[in-house]
């Protein structure tokens, strides 16, 4: 239960950086400064933060002149320093001066103690109480001046006396209430006073007194011992500032500590200021106790008296106190004791034989306590001296204080399972639950406690803190606990729901309305519960237990808190209450469940639930098919309010869906509507067929409409498909002339195709009218049908006189087109005849060459060699053209130049061979001007200024 440590308290030597050449007789410590006075009359100040940096000082005279230091007294903030000599000379050094100054005023005062201001001046002392050997209690004001004229001390005052000998300590301290009210301790040998009032205000010149009011006007508590002894050591000690002790419990802060030590002991208590009480000062004397001499153990070496018969007790020599201990320096030992119940917590020998004590001191600021000999200085090292303090707590049963200072987990789970043992005890049961939820006594001993005490708010309130301290890892017992505690929520609402019903058949108002409170609070802890510790709880179990109580209410908040919407839509659909349902479903993102829920929540809110569906972005209506067409089946309302088609046009014409199940899931809602009106199926088609692609399966669409007997419908979808042949036999067959005709009239590109599509309307029209005139419409319909194509479709007894103008017209037009024809035959022929004669005639032309003229290739005579002239002058070598031609044809012809030149130069071929070889060349290299005709326009790549010409000829001058 407690953690290995290092000693309470340990007196370790400080080894002195520096040498000395005389005794030690006096010393201080505050504010991490020490101040040594030796025998020849030095005073060494010491940083002891820096240890190396030493201010040595010597006293204003001699020794022999002043008197041997016997005194020191230094101010908590280390800024003021009060020396006191053997021939009565008081001496005043500042921390910023090296230079002490003798107190005039004070010559020939024996200083025994002295009270700083509590307000801790740094630049003067300001008003400060200082105690004498005569019993005299001084006032005084001290401000360092450096004119030579000026006194240090402003004003000297005797503002009390006491009769009973010196004044072996003085503290002065803030008191309750105003700023000025003050709290003065005075101690002497045989009494311990305590004044509390208010004191006087200073002027500002400081000039006068400010405690001379509050001794004379008030009236002192007083401790007072019988048979003391005038010789042993007194002195007054306080508690350090606990400003800089962190451990400490804010609350007790404000708590000082005072030590009076006498002859017979040491006096103790707490200067507890307590605002507004008149006895203050009678309180905290009643309050503080007596610690007698007696109660420390005397040393082996006293209890073994030198000669028979008794022997007086050595007194206490000196004391200090730290936070929690007084230390005694006694027999040579430093002795703690415990100031909450007198136990001795150390004991070390530190004094060895003829040794004898200068000084025993303390720093209030840092906590740090000293033992100064002759020749030594020692340091009382304090390590953690609250280690035991919730021990002591404990025992006193402060179970609060001793869980402040309780630092392990061994030592609080100690204090917790007392302090839990204690309350049960005390009957208060709930406040056992809380402290019993954070200790280790075990599980079951505490719920049967509470269980056989039938106190159900306590077991819950203790299943709560114990499942808030269980940890992470223990999954089982967390959901275990959990479960529990959801089971005893559930009996508590029951309980609370039944007590209401027997308040309200008893018409007792005021106990409903606590009721309802309680009510409310229960559920607000239920809900707060299920938020922090879902993830303990398991659903399946939690359902179950809440479903056994019927709570309804608590089930829904879970199931909504687990995001649990499945089971939350199933609850409402099971008790058919849509609209909660729907409600649920308005909140909702996730897809699967509009999936799941949709069919039945289609057939009962269809409205609402179209509305909802068309916020979502995240759904895929392929999904929602079955409930649309399940719906559709089961609503019987025009095409114009079915909520089906509605969001199907929505996802069609706003989503731009191409997805063939939607549109094709429209298309069977349309057709299966019992309506016969299809306007709104031709429609949607007619929109369809204008799309660069059809997004329905046409057969699919095609096999429903002919199910349903849609003929309009049937007959467009056969003509998107191009099957305008069916299309026109299937509406013939349902006398939809007109329809028919249009649709006879939509191949335009294949006109026998649509002169087949008229004459079977034709055929209808005369086989159902069985006159000439509906004929004759046709006629003037379609330009491609002839009377002669529908003469065949008239019945044998009809008279020829009844279309004998439609007759004469078709003969009268086949005459007209004879006409054309012969016209057009004429001038044929007259074209081949003059073909004819241009032939005749090109074998008589000529062409002139001019004297002189050169092949436009080589720009050599053109008559130097065979040669070739165009119809455009343009003449040529016939080998510079060959050459030309087969460098820009392709290997194939160029080959077969070559190959031909070879015949024609060699004689290889001779006779009519040869003659058709010249006639061959000719072609392949005379067939057009290589100049301009095609073959120049294919050369337009070729730049004009070739790597063989001379650039400088092309230059611009």
């Amino acid at each position: 239960m407690d953690e290995p440590t290092l000693p309470m308290f340990n007196v370790e030597k400080v080894e002195l950086q520096f040498s000395i050449a005389s005794d030690f007789v006096a010393a201080q410590v505050a504010n991490n400064v020490l101040v040594l006075a030796l025998s020849t009359g030095r005073v060494l100040r010491i940083d002891l933060g820096n240890p190396g940096d030493i201010d040595d000082i010597d006293l204003p005279r001699r020794s022999s002149e002043i008197g041997v230091i016997r005194r020191m007294f230094l101010d908590p903030t280390a800024s003021h320093l009060l020396i006191s000599t053997t021939l009565g000379e008081n001496i005043y050094l500042h921390s910023q001066s090296r230079q002490p100054r003798l107190l005039s005023r004070l010559k020939g005062v024996s200083i025994e103690s002295v009270a700083w201001n509590p307000s801790r001046p740094t630049a003067s002392t300001r008003e400060i109480l200082v105690g004498a050997l005569d019993g005299s209690i001084y006032e005084v004001f001290i401000e360092p001046s450096t004119e030579f004229y000026r006194r240090d001390e402003r004003y000297l005052k005797i503002v009390y006396k006491i009769p009973d000998g010196p004044v072996t300590g003085l503290w002065v301290g803030l008191g309750p209430g105003r700023p000025d009210h003050r709290m003065i301790l005075v101690a002497s040998h045989g009494r311990l006073l305590l004044f509390t009032g208010q004191s006087g205000r200073s002027g500002q010149d400081g000039t006068s007194p400010t405690f001379a009011r509050l001794f004379e006007s008030e009236s002192p508590a007083i401790h007072e011992l019988s048979r003391i002894s005038g010789s042993a050591p007194s002195s007054l000690v306080l508690s350090p500032d606990e400003t800089d002790h962190p451990s400490l419990d804010p609350t007790t802060s404000s708590e000082r500590a005072f030590a009076w030590l006498s002859s017979q002991g040491v006096f103790h208590g707490s200067l507890r200021p307590s605002r507004g009480d008149a006895d203050l000062g009678q309180l905290i004397l009643a309050e503080s106790r007596f610690c007698p001499r007696s109660q420390i153990p005397s040393s082996e070496a006293s209890r073994s008296p030198r000669k028979p018969g008794p022997q007086s007790v050595e007194p206490i020599a000196a004391i200090a106190l730290t936070h929690w201990h007084i230390l005694n320096l006694v027999e040579g030992r430093v002795v703690a004791v415990n100031r909450l119940d007198d136990s001795i917590a150390h004991d070390q020998l530190v004094l060895g034989s003829g040794q004898s004590v200068v000084s025993f001191i303390s720093d209030r600021r840092k906590s740090t306590f000293w033992l100064v000999t002759a020749q030594e200085i020692l340091e009382i090292v304090v390590n953690n001296e609250d280690r035991d303090i919730w021990r002591i707590m404990l025992k006193r049963g402060d179970f609060d204080a001793a869980m402040r200072y309780a630092r392990t987990a061994a030592q609080k789970d100690a204090v917790a399972v007392a302090y839990g043992d204690h309350l049960i005890e005390k009957s208060r049961y709930l406040d056992a639950a809380g402290v019993y939820g954070k200790s280790s006594k075990a599980f079951e001993q505490v719920a049967m406690a509470f269980i056989d005490h039938r106190e159900q708010d306590a077991l819950r309130r203790y299943l709560l803190t114990k499942l808030n301290t269980l940890k992470k890892s223990l999954r089982m017992q967390r959901t275990m606990v959990a479960s529990w505690l959801v089971e005893l929520f559930m009996s508590k609402l029951d309980g609370l729901d039944d007590t209401i019903t027997t308040d309200a058949e008893l018409s007792e108002d005021s106990n409903i309305a606590q009721s309802r409170e309680e009510l409310s609070q229960i559920q607000a802890e239920f809900q707060e519960f299920v938020v922090r510790y879902k993830a303990d709880l398991d659903q399946r179990t939690t359902y179950d237990i809440i479903s056994s109580h019927g709570r309804e209410a608590e089930l829904l908040y879970y199931a909504t808190l687990v995001q649990d919407y499945d089971y939350v839509l199933t609850y409402w659909v099971q008790r058919e209450q849509w609209t909660s349902s729907l409600a649920v479903l308005k909140k909702q993102t996730e897809p699967q469940l509009f999936y799941k829920y949709s069919s039945v929540q289609m057939l009962h809110t269809p409205n609402e639930l179209v509305d909802i569906l068309m916020r979502q972005a995240n759904i895929e209506p392929r999904s929602l098919i079955p409930a649309l067409l399940n719906y559709s089946q089961e609503c019987n309302a025009p095409l114009n309010q079915n909520q089906a088609v509605r969001y199907l046009l929505y996802v069609i014409n706003k989503l731009q869906s191409t997805d063939s199940a939607v549109h094709n899931t429209l298309i069977s809602i349309y057709a299966s509507h019992p309506s016969r009106d299809e306007s709104a199926l031709l429609g949607y088609l007619e929109l369809q067929s204008r799309q660069e692609e059809r997004n329905y399966d046409a057969d699919f669409a095609l096999r429903l409409c002919i199910q349903h007997n849609r003929v309009q419908s049937c007959v467009h979808i056969y003509s998107v498909m191009g099957q305008y042949l069916q299309a026109v036999e299937l509406a013939l067959k349902h006398d939809e002339i007109d329809l028919a005709s249009i649709v006879a009239d939509r191949p335009d590109d294949e006109p026998a195709l649509r002169k087949t599509l008229w004459l079977a309307v034709a055929k209808k029209v005369i086989a159902q009218t069985n006159g000439v005139k509906s004929a004759i419409q046709l006629l003037k319909r379609c330009e491609l049908l002839r009377i002669e194509d529908l003469i065949p479709f008239f019945p044998d007894f009809v008279v020829i006189d009844d279309f004998k103008e439609e007759v004469c017209a078709a003969l009268e037009d086949y005459s007209r087109h004879i006409d054309l024809l012969k016209k057009e035959m004429d001038e044929s022929s007259q074209t081949a005849a003059n073909i004819k004669s241009n032939i005749a005639s090109l074998s008589q032309r000529c062409a002139i060459v001019e004297p002189g003229e050169r092949c436009y290739l080589c720009q050599y005579p053109l008559l130097s060699r065979q040669f070739f002239v165009f119809p455009c002058q343009h003449a040529f070598h016939s080998d510079c053209l060959a050459k030309l031609v087969a460098e820009h044809a392709g290997m194939g012809k160029a080959r077969r130049i070559r190959d031909l030149q070879t015949e024609v130069g060699r004689g290889v071929a001779v006779g009519s061979q040869r003659e058709r070889a010249i006639k061959e060349l000719d072609s392949l290299i005379a067939a057009s001007c290589v100049l301009c005709s095609e073959f120049a326009v294919k050369r337009i790549d070729e730049p004009f200024v070739t790597p063989m010409d001379s650039r400088d000829e092309w230059a611009l001058s």
